[in-house]
């Protein structure tokens, strides 16, 4: 969260002005007004800020190479602090305990072009960096007239510098992200060694609860620097063991509407009941937080899959356990999950997953329902199965694949209940929706932010790496906002397809080893009722129904409360056990509903059949 506010406001905290009417002619003059040959002198620098975002303040020192467009950056922010840096090949992030890992998925490596170009004043140094630079018209605003310039460094993505033509400094840049298109605004310039500085920043998605700001406390330049500064991290001491010497340790979970589910104990108490989500972050409710005794700093912005953003907060525990396993300080979100009961049809208290996979080497055994982890230093895999070499996209993992010969990026999703999304730029920019002939629409998840709708169908095969899984269930997404619009993922593999298999999530190493189950050779099955129904006070609420599917014919509509099903009151019923009835029993099954909607009851007879041939 805090990179984006450091990341993106660093340029302006180091740049001068730039207009490009004839770009070429008019950086030159730009250069020439903000402190001409005086940036020429500039090789290094090292930058010190107060930050804020999200309610909490704190510091931030950058150190650039500017020659070579090398950077690192380290913050401390309330209970977080971390890293990131760039040194001219490899993008790297560290988190508050000192864990890093190689930035490679998604659109790392184009924001971390981006970020080289300007901090090596590519628009000033073609020789440094070359780009494609155009002008990108004016803007009238306030009475003042922006010019802007549209710049695509070589191997990056366009952004545009907005600039101020009565001082002729840059006013901000603009740069569309994955999911997001954010905006850093630059103000309080100041001449440091005959130079121009912008001494404060605002950088935003738009949201003003969830501004990003800098301001300089000191700048220096042209001190030595050695290579090492900007290069990947040395792993910390371990802050996670195994209780007795032991290699390993295995816990039993449950599978929730294919969500694994575990005991984990926080600060000593417990167990308690937590989702296990690879690419999740740490996360308590508030409740949870309050009986445990640890109290939440902050309001960031939370995203999922939903169009909505929530509000997390941030917190420190200090001892997570699951078997024998044990990891020390730990830093947490603290979210209201309370909607997501309803959804589950379980409580929900929170969530562990990235931190513990990346400590240790975790094989879910979806067959038997058991959770290993092993120590990577005694992991020494020698089966059968096969091996998938994995990138980060961000904490997911993400690998090479196809969706049935369509090449692209796909995120592998524990915390996905779906087989697989194919998100909604990849399925437009490839004409799926024609291509596959799909027609049912519908709610196919539930995450942070809301309800996921989709058009489903089924693909032939994905291919994850060399691993070829046949006639997966696919949604091609819908979504205007949230995960699911990011133009650099093609799609989300979640446990519909993982539990085929046992899955080993080796991150240290970064490969997947996929080991077929009993599971393996069963057809992917998709809702055979056309509704999604999400627990109510009294029974089940339709929150959904398929046009022209098996729900609607039996005349449920959205807003209809299910009271019993087949006899037995619904507040008697689990709420998954109900979803994968509705999934799995046969084609042409009659389910008698009992079902309020408007005060009046009413008797239906649901017939079940396939929505998704």
């Amino acid at each position: 969260m805090l990179r984006n506010s450091v990341c993106a406001v660093l340029i302006f905290l180091l740049a001068g002005a730039l207009y490009a009417a004839d770009p070429n002619e008019l950086l030159a003059k730009v250069k020439a007004a903000s402190g001409g040959s005086a940036w020429d002198a500039i090789r290094t620098a090292r930058t010190k800020m107060k930050v804020s975002v999200g309610g909490l303040t704190g510091t931030a020192e950058a150190l650039d190479d500017v020659t070579a467009g090398r950077y690192v950056e380290r913050f401390k922010l309330g209970p977080m602090s971390g890293a990131d840096g760039f040194d001219g090949a490899v993008l790297w992030s560290q988190d508050a305990s000192g864990q890093s890992r190689v930035e490679e998925g998604g659109d790392a490596r184009l924001g971390a072009i981006n970020e080289s170009y300007r901090r090596a004043y590519g628009f000033w140094h073609a020789e440094r960096w070359p780009a494609q630079i155009e002008d990108a018209g004016t803007q009238e605003e306030n009475g003042r007239k922006l010019l802007i310039v549209r710049i695509t460094p070589k191997g990056g993505r366009p952004f545009d510098l907005w600039i101020d033509s009565a001082t002729m400094l840059i006013d901000r840049t603009v740069e569309k992200m994955a999911i997001e298109t954010r905006t850093t605004f630059a103000t309080d310039y100041r001449t440091v060694g005959g130079v121009k500085i912008a001494f404060a920043a605002r950088s935003t998605n738009g949201d003003a609860r969830y501004d990003q700001r800098a301001t300089i406390d000191s700048v220096d330049f042209n001190e030595s620097v050695e290579d090492a500064a900007f290069k990947l991290p040395a792993p910390p001491p371990p802050d996670f063991a195994l209780a007795g010497g032991k290699t390993f340790t295995t816990v039993p979970f449950e599978l929730v509407n294919n969500h694994i589910y575990v005991d984990v104990k926080l600060n000593g108490k417990g167990p308690y009941r937590l989702l296990c989500d690879t690419g999740g972050a740490n996360i308590v409710t508030p409740e949870l937080a309050k009986e445990l005794g640890v109290s939440s700093e902050g309001a960031f912005e939370g995203r999922g899959v939903g169009e909505k953003s929530e509000d997390v907060g941030v917190t420190k525990v200090e001892k997570v356990e699951i078997g024998d396993a044990t990891i020390a300080n730990q830093v947490f979100m603290v979210f209201a999950l309370g909607p997501f009961s309803a959804v589950e049809g379980v409580p929900q208290l929170g969530l562990v997953g990235y931190e513990v996979f990346k400590r240790f080497v975790a094989t879910v055994d979806y067959e038997k329902k058991f959770l290993t982890l092993s120590l990577p230093s005694a992991f020494d895999y020698h089966g059968t199965g096969t091996i998938v070499p994995f990138t980060f996209n961000q904490h997911i993992p993400q690998v090479e694949g196809s969706i049935d010969g369509i090449a692209g990026k796909f995120d592998i999703d524990t915390g996905a209940r779906d087989s697989v999304s194919i998100l909604a730029p990849f399925a437009e920019k490839h004409g799926l929706k024609e291509h596959y002939g799909a027609t049912v629409a519908a709610v196919t998840g539930w995450g942070v932010g809301g309800p996921a709708r989709g058009v489903l169908t089924r693909a032939k095969t994905l291919r994850l790496g060399t691993l070829e899984v046949g006639g997966p269930v696919v949604d091609l997404s819908q979504q205007k906002k949230g995960a699911f619009t990011d133009p650099y993922v093609a799609g989300n593999v979640g446990a519909g397809v993982l539990k085929r298999f046992n899955v080993t999530f080796d991150y240290g190493r970064q490969r997947l080893i996929f080991e077929p189950n009993a599971n393996s050779s069963r057809p992917d099955t998709y809702d055979r009722a056309g509704m999604w129904i999400n627990r109510g006070t009294e029974g089940f609420d339709v929150v959904d129904v398929v046009a022209g599917g098996p729900a609607e014919a039996a005349g449920l509509k959205v807003g209809d409360r299910i009271i019993s099903i087949g006899g037995t009151p619904a507040r008697d019923l689990s709420l998954p056990v109900v979803r994968e009835r509705l999934r799995t029993e046969s084609v042409g099954t009659t389910i008698k509903l009992a079902v309020r909607g408007d005060g009046k009851p009413r008797e239906l007879k649901l017939v079940l059949r396939d929505l998704v041939p």
